[in-house]
């Protein structure tokens, strides 16, 4: 299992309802509206890398009204 945060930048005004909506996705563990920089962090999970990106690709950057994502997969050391 692949696990990984997905930093997300939204137009002003739509963190609350990006994360309503990606709350609901498939994969996604939890999404919350954060202050700084970006405005929702969101815990995914996956089966492989390959899913990963398309969950992140497909699903995630298709919710209107985000703008970037930046995807920071968890490692193990």
């Amino acid at each position: 299992m692949v696990h990984a945060y997905i930093l997300i930048q939204t137009e002003v005004g739509k963190a609350a309802a990006v994360a309503r909506a990606i709350t609901e996705l498939e994969g996604v563990a939890s999404a919350e509206d954060v202050t700084g920089p970006y405005d929702v962090i969101v815990r995914a999970e996956a089966r492989s890398v390959d899913e990963l990106g398309k969950l992140v690709v497909a699903k995630v950057q298709g919710v209107d009204g985000i703008t970037r994502t930046l995807t920071c997969p968890v490692v193990n050391l």
